[in-house]
């Protein structure tokens, strides 16, 4: 098929995504509630994603169909308790003081529905730091004094960059452990317990990760990230020590995206501050593009703390709405991932022999992340390598881009960053 007909075929099939419900179904027992998402209109026929629930805390994902005049709990509840098996949970700890960091840019309306979410915490004992980056406008400032004066704290970082601001968030917590999320995502009730539970039953552990769903796939764009996995890394707890590297990764700890996502994460706060926080010429808004996230994973890794990923930790994440959007992510995908790598090698040079060593096997799996990636039968948005639409070929090649740009675009935002420093003494 000549280039400029694929193309169109792509675009195609990319227009005749239709939207997908989302709702939340806790099983107990004989019981089932369903609930719309975070957002979303109640309920039903049509498709629908669905989160599962046993006992409040997420255990699986299902694409269900509800047939038109159908009662939509009963037919989800009867798939969910078919494909969702009994879950076993442990006592979680009690969680330590911990401080939320926000990094935002003029995006006040989606900063203050974060803001409700993570003030309705079940946590017992948090703060909440708002880091404004970069602002061009006083509405940020403005929102968090006028409606969120006495429970959230106002940070401003004038030089852009999500590390950066991150950094500045860092500078200013008082709590144990540090979680970062987005202005663009709507916590769980539990999520920040969840989260930091772990730090107080494993002194070794410097970071911990969670589980982040959608919270609306209402446009083409959105259903098809979420059925090529989005930014969900399952449903089982697991936890990465780099005394003893898990035997399915043989990249580790170089392939960090698949510990977690920066919208969803949380760092023992001395160990995060002990490797220096995250390097400021990584992540959005700079020319690195991203991978500050993943380099501060790496860095806490390779100075010998655990990392836990644990799915009862759940955000729900506003995905990009428009095929724009997914050009601008695949690009940015690609640049921030070899970007975050030439940081941590230019920040830790030790590791270096370890990265050769593993070179061979890292292309192959950077050759497999940028593939052409069809259809393999039917499945959920949300399950890793069950695709429900075809991957075009425009944004494999964009991410391909991103990656060899990476590396100039980090060398690039180092000098800026410090030409930046020099204007300001």
């Amino acid at each position: 098929m000549a280039r400029s007909a694929r193309a169109q075929e792509e675009i195609r099939r990319f227009l005749d995504i239709g939207a997908v419900q989302v709702a939340e179904l806790d099983l107990d027992g004989d019981a089932a509630v369903l609930r719309p998402g975070p957002g979303s209109p109640p309920v039903t026929h049509g498709e629908v994603f669905v989160l599962v629930r046993r006992g409040g805390r997420p255990v699986g994902t299902l694409l269900g169909r509800v047939p038109r005049g159908a009662d939509p709990r009963a037919v989800l509840a009867e798939r969910a308790r078919a494909e969702c098996g009994p879950a076993v949970f442990g006592e979680p700890s009690v969680a330590p003081f911990t401080s939320v960091v926000v990094a935002t840019r003029e995006r006040a309306g989606q900063l203050a529905r974060a803001l409700d979410s993570l003030l309705a915490q079940d946590h017992p004992r948090f703060e909440i730091v708002v880091v404004d980056n970069a602002p061009v406008t006083s509405e940020t400032r403005e929102l968090i004094e006028r409606k969120y004066a006495e429970r959230v704290r106002y940070v401003c970082e004038p030089v852009p960059g999500l590390a950066g601001a991150h950094n500045a968030g860092l500078d200013a917590v008082r709590g144990e452990v540090v979680a970062f999320t987005d202005d663009d995502v709507v916590a769980d009730p539990r999520w920040l317990t969840e989260l930091s539970a772990p730090f107080a039953a494993d002194a070794g552990l410097g970071c911990s990760t969670g589980l982040i769903l959608p919270a609306r796939l209402t446009t083409p764009a959105q259903v098809l990230l979420e059925s090529h996995g989005g930014f969900a890394k399952g449903f089982t707890p697991r936890t990465y020590d780099p005394a003893c590297p898990p035997g399915d990764e043989p990249l580790f700890p170089f392939t960090a995206g698949r510990f977690g996502s920066g919208a969803n994460m949380a760092f023992r706060t001395v160990v995060l501050r002990s490797v220096g926080g995250f390097d400021p010429a990584t992540g959005a808004g700079t020319a690195a593009r991203g991978g500050d996230d993943l380099y501060g994973f790496v860095r806490v890794l390779a100075q010998g703390h655990r990392l836990r990923y644990t799915p009862y930790a759940l955000v729900w994440h506003h995905h990009r709405e428009t095929w724009r959007d997914l050009e601008t992510q695949a690009y940015g995908y690609g640049a921030g991932l070899t970007a975050y790598l030439t940081a941590v090698l230019v920040n830790r040079p030790a590791l270096l022999p370890a990265f050769l060593a593993r070179l061979p096997r890292g292309l192959a799996h950077a050759r497999t992340l940028t593939a052409v990636r069809e259809t393999e039968g039917g499945g959920t948005p949300g399950d890793h390598d069950v695709r429900t639409h075809p991957w075009p070929r425009r944004l494999s090649r964009l991410q391909r881009r991103g990656m060899l740009y990476g590396p100039v675009g980090y060398l690039k935002a180092r000098r800026t960053l410090r030409a930046t420093v020099r204007g300001a003494r």
